[in-house]
């Protein structure tokens, strides 16, 4: 065999070298959509607003300043939002302030209605049939939450569906750390 030579051998990537590629294009993939999702949401300073809720009380977002607020925006006609129902339910269970709003539902009888059909009542809830609230905040989509600081600043926005440990955490956050 003298002169044959063997063929070069052909040498794999490493397995975890591949995974951490795909990893990393997943992760750019999802990173990438949400910042598509929240490109039209507002940062800074909440816009300050005075609304009427469904139990015919005044909801001034001043009245929050001191500690952090859930400002959530939903839609009867959203099933991502009714699937959210639960979570938000928690965060108000534990003790967090927060408003809800609800975005494009119809008249507040009809928000009323669909909330007691629901079970949700504990809510507070501001009709915001004519999407103008939704406008101030940027928001076009529904779910979206906003994490209000204790100064009335936004220091989290989210689209989409969110876990009642993910909205606590960030309102802890906002609370600890700002």
């Amino acid at each position: 065999m003298i002169g044959t030579q063997s063929a070069p051998v052909k040498q794999r990537p490493r397995r975890w070298v591949k995974w951490g590629i795909e990893l990393a294009i997943v992760l750019a993939l999802i990173f990438g959509v949400r910042a598509w999702q929240q490109r039209t949401l507002i940062v800074g300073e909440a816009p300050i607003f005075n609304e009427i809720d469904l139990k015919g009380q005044e909801i001034s977002l001043a009245a929050y300043r001191g500690k952090p607020l859930l400002l959530h925006f939903w839609a009867s006609w959203c099933p991502i939002c009714e699937v959210e129902q639960g979570s938000i339910n928690k965060v108000i269970e534990a003790g967090w302030p927060m408003v809800t709003v609800a975005y494009s539902s119809g008249e507040a009888e009809e928000v009323k209605r669909y909330m007691e059909r629901k079970g949700i009542n504990n809510w507070i809830t501001i009709v915001d049939n004519d999407g103008e609230l939704a406008r101030q905040y940027g928001v076009v989509g529904v779910p979206t939450s906003y994490v209000l600081d204790r100064q009335g600043s936004i220091s989290f926005r989210e689209v989409g569906a969110s876990t009642s440990w993910g909205l606590r955490l960030r309102l802890w956050f906002a609370e600890k750390f700002n």
